[in-house]
């Protein structure tokens, strides 16, 4: 890996989970809780609600929608952010996440998170780690109503952050996200390889790649 140019960056773009937070709760959540309990609304077994859902997340998987509790909610009859809120005891920093935030703040980086969670998961996740502290600004997808995906994002939280591409970084664990990052032309751009502690890693082979963003300092 070759480590960040430093000297050169001036914003820090961050994803929140799988880059910040353990993606595992999230996982927890997407594929066994809703499951379950569209199972047990609907009569089925947890391998024929399995079945039933998979198609909808495949169809609306990198769109904004995918990212919507209140799409979900109605789409599946399931009140997605009390399902976030009962099991947020889940929600769990990566490893050395924190000490990097902190280490860039005092090296006087602007630290700038980029998710595609939901305003209303994010206010959980924050409600259980304090993640906003750590930043010096945060924005969701669904401000600008495209998705990280999405080159549109990318024009919009530009203008609305003002930093320079061409000095900036940006970490992420997913490969279409990292994508659309160095189309955005984004100097400098990390894939963490460990973004789910429950789950094997990512190869990230088309990308520099990091397990843990502790390993950038």
């Amino acid at each position: 890996m070759n480590r960040p140019q430093w000297d050169s960056i001036d914003t820090v773009l961050l994803d929140l989970d799988g880059t910040l937070l353990d993606l595992a709760y999230d996982s927890f959540i997407w594929l066994g809780r809703v499951p379950e309990i569209f199972a047990e609304q609907n009569g089925l077994s947890l391998a024929e609600a399995q079945t039933a859902l998979a198609p909808k997340f495949h169809h609306w998987a990198g769109k904004l929608e995918w990212y919507s509790i209140d799409f979900w909610s109605r789409e599946l009859a399931i009140d997605v952010a009390a399902v976030h809120r009962a099991e947020a005891h889940r929600v769990a920093w990566l490893p050395g996440a924190r000490r990097f935030l902190e280490t860039l703040r005092e090296r006087g980086k602007k630290l700038v998170l980029l998710t595609n969670s939901h305003p209303v998961i994010l206010e959980i996740k924050h409600g259980r780690t304090g993640v906003l502290d750590f930043l010096d600004a945060a924005y969701t997808s669904h401000e600008f109503g495209a998705p990280k995906e999405n080159p549109n994002f990318w024009r919009a939280v530009q203008a609305r952050v003002g930093f320079d591409p061409a000095r900036s970084l940006f970490v992420d664990d997913s490969r279409a996200v990292l994508h659309a990052a160095i189309a955005a032309g984004i100097g400098q751009v990390f894939g963490v390889r460990r973004p789910d502690s429950s789950r094997e890693p990512h190869t990230h082979e088309e990308f520099q790649a990091i397990d843990a963003v502790i390993d950038l300092l």
